[in-house]
Order: C-alpha cells, then sequence, then structure tokens
C-alpha cells in the first residue's frame, strides 16, 4: 500500500507521539516543579518571547525519540528549526506556554504535529493543566485519554465563552477590536497564552472558541486537525503557506457558525467543517 495512504503507519505515528508527548511534557513539569529561578536559564528571544533550557532540551528529545522511530521523517521545530520533507514532517512546539511556564500558570502544554501530501495527518498535545494527552488522526476523530471529545453544541452567545490569543507580531488595536465586538454581542472571553492549550479546549467543549490573527506553524498544527476532528469548525490558510510563515487561526462550536462570521472577514479566511 501507499505510505500516504496507510492508515497503520499513520496509527504508529500517533502512538509513539502520544507516548512522547507524555513523557516529555512530565518530565518538564517535574523539572519546573523542582527548578530554581536561575536553573530555567531564561532568555528572550524577543520582548515577552522567552526560550529556557526546558524548550531546548525538550525538543532535543522529542526529535531524538521520533526521528529514532520513523527516521525518513522530516522535522521542524521552534527551537531548532528545520524544514518540511518530502515524506513527511515533524512539526512541534517542545513547550507552548513558555510564558506560562516560567512564571508557573499551568496553563501550557506539548504540540506535535505530523504533516503529509498537504495534509495534517496527526495532532498530539500534552495538556500539563490536566496531565492529560489529547490526540488525532485526520479522518478518525479526537480523543482525550483515549475517550472520543467532541465540540460544544452552545447555540446562545450570551453562554458562550471564548479564548483570544495575540502577540506583538500583530496590531493591539485588533486584538481590542475582536474583544469588543464579542463584548457587544454578550460572549464571554479568556485569554491564556497557549494556543494549543486553547485549541483543545474549544475540541473538548469547554470553550466555543479560539482566535489569533497570527500564529506560528508549530503552535497551531495539531490544535487544529484536534479541533477539526472533534466537530468545531476551523478555518487555517493553507498548509503550504503557513509552513512558510504561520498566520491566523479560527475554531468555534458550529452552531455559532454566525456569531463568528466575522472572524473569517477579519481573518481573510473560509470556514472548513470538522
Amino acid at each position: 500500500m501507499d505510505f500516504l495512504i496507510d492508515k497503520s503507519a499513520l496509527r504508529a505515528r500517533a502512538e509513539t507521539a502520544v507516548a512522547v508527548a507524555r513523557r516529555i511534557g512530565r518530565d518538564v513539569a517535574r523539572f519546573r516543579n523542582q527548578a530554581l529561578p536561575a536553573t530555567l536559564e531564561v532568555e528572550n528571544k524577543g520582548l515577552q518571547d522567552f526560550v529556557t533550557v526546558a524548550d531546548r532540551r525538550s525538543e532535543q528529545a522529542i526529535r531524538s525519540a521520533l526521528l529514532s522511530a520513523f527516521p525518513e521523517d522530516a522535522f521542524m521545530g521552534e527551537e531548532g528549526g528545520g524544514r518540511p520533507g518530502d515524506v513527511g514532517t515533524w512539526v512541534v512546539d517542545p513547550i507552548d506556554g513558555t510564558t506560562n511556564f516560567i512564571r508557573g500558570f499551568r496553563h501550557w502544554g506539548v504540540s506535535i504535529a505530523f504533516v503529509l501530501d498537504g495534509e495534517i495527518q496527526v495532532g498530539v498535545i500534552y495538556d500539563a493543566a490536566q496531565d492529560s494527552v489529547f490526540h488525532a488522526i485526520r479522518g478518525g476523530g479526537a480523543f482525550k485519554e483515549g475517550a472520543p471529545i467532541a465540540a460544544a453544541k452552545t447555540t446562545d452567545p450570551t453562554q458562550a465563552i471564548a479564548i483570544l490569543g495575540h502577540s506583538r507580531r500583530t496590531e493591539f488595536e485588533d486584538y481590542l477590536a475582536v474583544s469588543h465586538r464579542l463584548y457587544e454581542r454578550g460572549i464571554d472571553y479568556r485569554r491564556m497564552g497557549a494556543a494549543a492549550i486553547g485549541l483543545v479546549r474549544v475540541a473538548e467543549g469547554i470553550a466555543d472558541l479560539y482566535y489569533e490573527r497570527h500564529l506560528s506553524v508549530w503552535d497551531m498544527l495539531a490544535g487544529v486537525l484536534i479541533a477539526r476532528e472533534a466537530g468545531a469548525k476551523v478555518a487555517v490558510p493553507p498548509l503550504a503557506e503557513i509552513l512558510g510563515g504561520g498566520g491566523p487561526v479560527v475554531a468555534y462550536a458550529p452552531q455559532l457558525e454566525a456569531e463568528f462570521a466575522f472572524l473569517m472577514e477579519v481573518a481573510s479566511l473560509s470556514a472548513e467543517a470538522g
């Protein structure tokens, strides 16, 4: 069977990624709980953009584990870089939500995606706050600790909760405008500082929207697939485009499509059903 459609090959990758995400996530959590501030070796990559020794070590460990199991695959990581390969590519953020991690906020995670043939094929996220692993294989549904999950069925916007993301790559006024629009519609909102975790909150039905005007590719891919496979409506630019430079993400509970249609216009996207 052609590898491009070999589901057993994707299942093997998903199982390996789940085990790796859980092991590395728990190792990193233990390290953070025991570490003194100086041992985190925090460095600035830019304004409010940090990296720690844990980011670098965990990415190296994830890379080693995945490529030992699947040596033909390529690897792209937030800290070490890389480029897409012809067979398939792992796209990894070793700690999504590094600022939260540094300061002791619980909302951070490990994000691992596998892309192939122009599609996100596997998504795995370790959620530190719940010590749980979410995963999805394209076309196979979404799961938390092996149990199926589904996007919320919220219909009343005044009962909805949105999660918004923002980085200094985009204008703060745009973020304020979106916040104001949601407020006017009676929708409550949060900002967590970890896109991967925000996306799985939509996937498991806790939140009704995740929106961010620009994300790097390693922040979004695993969460995009998990949310989509959970039945959320998800909009992102084409994979080839975001692999090169990232882009906007919108993921929402399907029955609130009319409420969030304006975000498609803001981000110049079209929605795709889960």
